[in-house]
Formats: structure tokens, C-alpha cells, sequence
């Protein structure tokens, strides 16, 4: 902790973990908004972007409107098309982060593996670990900002002799472009990751592909246009265009959220139009299995990216026959058939529900505990956990959505989280802790509104496989978030001064009041 000078009180130190978008975002508004410098990130890769410097696989790019996921304190005007690819995007926050001169904040190839609230000095004491040498060491720090996000830890399936298979296995989120030529390969997975990358590799020589379904998924006619030289010279130079195209890329992300997970009639109009659209463009073979028998909605909805016209090519195979094991040199179906593969890739997703370090709070309690007695990740607003103090998740529990920008929601939440450590920034506070009772009024709110929901009819990765419960989604459009988290109610707070005991602060005058 260091001193500031003119009010004689301790400058607190901030941590952030993870240089993703989430711990960058977080780092701009703290240098824009406060010209505040006392703060460390603590990346574990060598690069900034977080997913965007991970998945490097083959056609990685976003399914939401450019401008729109972006900061909106930093916009682009000439991004090369409406939904680029992974390079582009990552190139962006690396340019941010130069921008910012965030790079001597930053440090790379470290993890942090532990941190523990100090009850006594009132800060987490931090245990960080080098990825190469795996020499850990500790610092401190008064605020701790979790910017992990949702997409950190890869999935792998449970598939007994994952670990006999001889050939070449890896996880998309961990591609390894060696060598795919001439290759038998097996995708395990159809989701979003994989409908980007199969059409690209099956344009490879000599490869063979056969990819294994379980669940057919929606598919949303492609949405990637490329933009002209005048859009871009429009966006750099005309006032308020490019302002005027995020807003309209705002706003057809909630229309999307009435029209697909609001309301049955457009909800069933779409249906029929989707199914219309996937049997038209996809081969007649595989016709009876592509369709879903789930509401559209209740699993992530993707996007055509030249997938279903794939099906067609000859070195493109589907198997719905299910996986029983996996060998040495291949795939054993539930139908007993012995295919033999090169190479595995897993397009098996992320694990949502499960957070990848050690948090103690107050009592001793982890994050894991907290959230194993909660049926499932839970949070205040998707940000504050109750006993963990001046701890803040940027992309919480219940706060991804199907629809909208993870930008914007995550642009929210900083936001918010600021409001709460403004004054300890200043001096004012020594920390801040949410209520239990906020805590646990806030999510029976939020899970009565996905009782009632579309993501209650099938499995996906919005749910906690045990128990079944949802904690990733947000049950609402992006303007709600934004209304819920635009100021905080300080009564669901406990404040404590500098060597003063704990007490709720100031007069209920904000969101998540009921």
C-alpha cells in the first residue's frame, strides 16, 4: 500500500487477474475515469485478449455486431467487417492495452492460485505462481478483481479411455494446427466452436472428417457482412455515425432477446422459419436428426458459417451414434462400431460452472464452498459474493446472455463495481461486503424469472450439471441489466471505516431493491 501525500491516508492497491477483456476493460475505466496507477494485473499467458489470445482454432470469430462488442470509450471505425475474426479482435485489445500503457501493469506467465482475506489488516494476501518455473510468491492487495470470465476452463468429456488414444488429441480452446493434412480426424462436438472451424479444415487436402453429434443444434442464417471504405471513412470522420451503428447493433441484440427468448408467438415463427432454412441447406441423409425437439432459445442459438453447405462435401461425415469409449488408435460407438482416427479434437465447450482458484473470505469459507452451498456459482448482481470482501467478478454468475454483448454487460459491471470502491479509493473506507440476505433476495429473484423461462428445457452449459440449476444466463434484456446495476443500493451493503467496526451505509436509492 502506498500514501497519498495531500490526505495522509493509504492509496489501497488493486489486483486484477486476468488480462482478458474483462481485466482490461476494468484497468481503462480505472486510468480514465480516476487517473488511478495503483494496480497490478496478473495474466498467465503471454499475451493480452484472454479468450481472444487463447482460441486461436481456425474461423474464430464473434457472433455479436462489432461495434457493439467493443468498449464503447474506445470504438473502432475501420474493423473489416461486422462480425471479424479472432486476429482482428484480439489485435484490438492489444492495441488498447498500448493505448493505456497497461503493459508495465501487467504481468505475464503468472497465475494467481490463492488469495485470502486478512481480517486483521483488512486485505487478501495473494499467492501467485510462475506458469514456467512454477515458483510462486505473495503480495497483497486491499481490492481483488476477478476477470477470469466464463470461457477459462476448457471441458473435457467423461469418455472412459479418453487417455489411451495414441494419436493426436487436444481441446479447440488449446488448438495445435500440426499437421491435419491427410489425416483421419474426429471432432467430438457440433457447437459454436465447432460450426466455425470444420468448414475451414475440411477444405484441407486429403482430410477426412467425422464429427460426433448428440444434440442438433438452431442455426441462424450468416450474419457477416464485409464494410466498405465509405462505412469506414463514415465511421472515422462523420459525428455520431459510428455512435448511431453501435446503438442500432445494440438494439437489434435485445429485439433478438424479445424475439427468441421472451415470446412463444416470434419464438415459434422463428422456429418454423429455422427449420425451413437447416433442411434447405443441409443434406437429406442427415435431415431427421438436424432438427431440435428443444425450444429455440433454451441452448446457445449459432450462426451459419458455411457449416450446413460442409455437410455436402464427401470428406464430411456426422455420427449420431454416440461415443462408448475411446482406444488406442480411435472411437468405439455405442453401437460397438471401431473407427479408426489420427487425430481427436474436442469442441466439448468450457466449465461454466466451476471457479479455477482459491478465494478465502471473512469466515475461511472459499468461493467454492460458498458456491457448492448455493446449488451452483452465485453472486449479488452477478458481481459481489457475500463474506468476500471488496471482491468483485467481472462476468459473474447470471450475467452472460444469448443475445447481447459481453462488452457491454461486463462495461456494466465495472462500472458499478467503481461506484462501490470509489470511496475506499479515496481513503473514505477501509472495505465493503454485501449482505447475505441482498445476496439470496437478488437470486431467488433471478431464478424465479428463469423458472419461467426458455433455458429450463433442455441441458446446456447455462446450467450446473448436479443440480440443475441455471447460473450463467441473465434472465432479461441488456437494458435491464443496465437499469439493475446503474448505482448501487448501499443498504445491501455492510461499510466499514478505517478502524471502525461494520455498519450499512447510506439510504436505499439505487437498483435490486425487488
Amino acid at each position: 500500500m502506498t500514501e497519498d501525500n495531500s490526505s495522509k491516508r493509504p492509496i489501497p492497491r488493486i489486483v486484477i487477474i486476468g488480462a482478458g477483456v474483462g481485466g482490461l476493460s476494468f484497468a481503462i475505466a480505472l486510468k480514465r475515469q480516476f487517473q488511478f496507477e495503483n494496480f497490478t494485473i496478473f495474466e498467465k499467458s503471454n499475451g493480452v485478449g484472454g479468450t481472444w489470445w487463447e482460441n486461436t482454432y481456425p474461423g474464430c470469430s464473434s457472433d455479436i455486431a462489432v461495434h457493439f462488442y467493443s468498449l464503447s470509450t474506445d470504438q473502432k471505425p475501420d474493423w473489416s467487417s461486422s462480425h471479424p475474426f479472432q486476429p482482428e479482435i484480439q489485435a484490438y485489445w492489444e492495441e488498447l492495452s498500448n493505448k493505456y500503457s497497461l503493459s508495465s501493469h501487467i504481468v505475464f506467465g503468472c497465475k494467481v492460485v490463492k488469495a485470502v482475506w486478512d481480517s486483521a489488516a483488512h486485505l487478501y494476501q495473494i499467492t501467485t505462481e510462475d506458469v514456467t518455473s512454477g515458483e510462486q510468491s505473495t503480495t497483497t492487495a486491499e481490492i481483488l478483481i476477478s476477470a477470469l470470465g466464463i470461457l477459462e476452463v476448457p471441458r473435457l468429456p467423461d469418455i472412459p479411455g479418453i487417455s489411451d488414444f495414441r494419436g493426436h488429441l487436444f481441446h479447440s480452446a488449446r488448438w495445435e494446427d500440426s499437421g491435419l493434412d491427410g489425416k483421419r480426424v474426429a471432432v467430438i462436438g457440433n457447437g459454436a466452436s465447432a460450426t466455425q472451424f470444420v468448414p475451414i479444415i475440411a477444405k484441407r487436402e486429403n482430410i477426412q472428417i467425422t464429427q460426433f453429434c448428440r444434440t442438433p443444434n438452431w442455426i441462424l442464417p450468416p450474419i457477416r457482412k464485409y464494410y466498405s471504405g465509405l462505412h469506414k471513412l463514415a465511421c472515422r470522420y462523420l459525428p455520431l455515425y459510428m455512435r448511431t451503428v453501435r446503438f442500432f447493433d445494440y438494439l437489434g441484440s435485445d429485439l433478438a432477446y424479445f424475439a427468441i427468448f421472451s415470446n412463444n408467438v416470434t419464438r415459434r415463427a422463428l422456429s418454423s422459419y429455422l427449420k425451413r432454412y437447416i433442411l434447405k441447406h443441409s443434406p437429406k441423409e442427415y435431415h431427421d436428426k438436424l432438427i431440435p425437439s428443444y425450444a429455440l432459445g433454451c441452448k446457445r442459438v449459432l450462426f451459419d458459417t458455411d457449416y450446413l453447405p460442409t455437410l455436402h462435401r464427401d470428406n464430411v461425415e456426422l455420427n449420431w451414434a454416440g461415443i462408448a469409449s475411446i482406444v488406442e488408435d480411435g472411437i468405439i460407438t455405442k453401437q460397438g462400431e471401431h473407427l479408426r482416427f489420427d487425430t481427436i479434437i474436442l469442441a466439448t465447450g468450457y466449465a461454466a460452472d466451476r471457479y479455477p482458484l482459491v478465494v478465502e473470505g471473512k469466515g475461511g469459507e472459499t468461493i467454492q464452498e460458498y458456491f457448492a452451498s448455493q446449488g451452483g456459482p452465485t453472486a449479488y448482481l452477478g458481481t459481489c459474493v457475500p463474506g468476500f470482501p471488496n471482491f468483485y467478478l467481472i462476468g459473474g454468475p447470471n450475467t452472460a446472455t444469448g443475445h447481447t454483448s459481453v462488452i457491454f454487460t461486463e462495461e456494466v459491471q465495472i462500472n458499478y463495481a467503481l461506484q462501490l470502491i470509489k470511496p475506499i479509493m479515496e481513503g473514505r473506507i477501509s472495505y465493503i461486503d454485501v449482505t447475505a440476505k441482498a445476496t439470496i433476495e437478488y437470486n431467488e429473484e433471478i431464478q424465479e424469472r428463469l423458472s419461467r423461462s426458455v433455458f429450463v428445457g433442455c441441458n446446456s452449459w447455462y446450467k450446473v450439471d448436479a443440480s440443475g440449476k441455471i447460473t450463467s444466463i441473465f434472465p432479461g434484456a441488456a437494458a435491464l441489466f443496465w437499469w439493475w446495476l446503474r448505482r448501487p443500493v448501499w443498504q445491501n451493503y455492510h461499510v466499514v471505516k478505517y478502524d471502525e467496526g461494520e455498519t450499512s451505509a447510506g439510504v436505499r436509492d439505487g437498483p435490486g431493491s425487488g
